[in-house]
């Protein structure tokens, strides 16, 4: 389906109203990519039909065209790094901090489909013995409820867990479901999901471990980036742990971190 430069528009302000995402020109082969399942799905032959229904006010389709240009790249383990300092470093020190009271808490801000916060719990599970009988806390938020609604369902296809998913942990973590894999019952019952747009009011949500925000600030302008850093400041524990993605820096955007390294892995902490 061909996108029209006011179909372009139309939706970088969209996107950029409802999910502060920047979209530059060099964009528009996303957007094509992205939105038309979308409209075919909805029995529309282009984008600009799209476009017009959402300006004639349907709800149920704008919500549709920002659940799919806000729906990032996602996999188990990602990047491998920030899993593996987590269990020989970050959860061990945060064990022997914590001893007292056996309490952590880890907060996945962009969740997408759940790999993430899996992975977590599967580090915490399987590698960190320290926290054997602790309350541990995992819990995944995003912005779109559709993807969310897999993330709680736990539920992925071969191609899903053949991505970044170690054959044993496969076989240890799930259960065949059909032609798909499913999330055994034990590891779902650690994590918990609920939707939070970033950009708007948080609600109370005490304080934070560990922060995973990976591979999104990068859509973000400088302002709504601070803005996103201020209130991950305000939640996270002074001796707590923010990662980003790995292309992702604070120099020049935020001064109230301070960036640590251990081999590949990066982290930052409250200055």
């Amino acid at each position: 389906m061909t996108l029209t430069q006011d179909d372009f528009g139309y939706v970088r302000e969209l996107v950029r109203r409802e999910a502060a995402i920047v979209l530059d020109e060099s964009k528009g082969y996303l957007i094509e990519a992205r939105l038309s399942p979308v409209a075919r799905k909805a029995g529309l032959e282009t984008i600009s039909q799209l476009i017009e229904q959402i300006k004639r006010g349907s709800p149920t389709l704008k919500a549709s065209v920002i659940e799919a240009m806000t729906t990032n790249e996602t996999s188990f383990f990602r990047d491998v790094h920030p899993f593996e300092v987590l269990a020989t470093k970050v959860l061990p020190d945060l064990a022997a901090a914590r001893e007292s009271a056996r309490k952590l808490r880890i907060w996945s801000a962009a969740a997408s489909t759940g790999q993430e916060v899996y992975s977590i719990a599967m580090v915490v599970r399987d590698r960190v013995p320290q926290l054997d009988g602790w309350a541990v806390q995992i819990r995944g938020t995003d912005l779109s409820e559709a993807v969310l609604a897999q993330a709680a369902e736990g539920r992925y296809a071969q191609l899903e867990v053949n991505r970044g998913l170690p054959a044993t942990m496969l076989t240890k973590h799930f259960e065949r479901d059909g032609i798909a894999w499913r999330v055994k019952p034990e590891l779902r019952k650690m994590v918990e999901f609920a939707p939070l747009n970033l950009i708007s009011p948080w609600p109370a949500m005490g304080r934070y471990d560990i922060v995973f925000l990976r591979n999104v600030l990068i859509y973000f302008d400088v302002a709504t980036k601070r803005q996103i850093l201020d209130r991950l400041k305000a939640v996270l524990a002074s001796d707590g742990y923010l990662f980003l993605g790995s292309s992702e820096m604070m120099t020049g955007i935020h001064e109230g971190y301070v960036t640590e390294r251990e081999g590949r892995a990066m982290w930052h902490r409250p200055a």
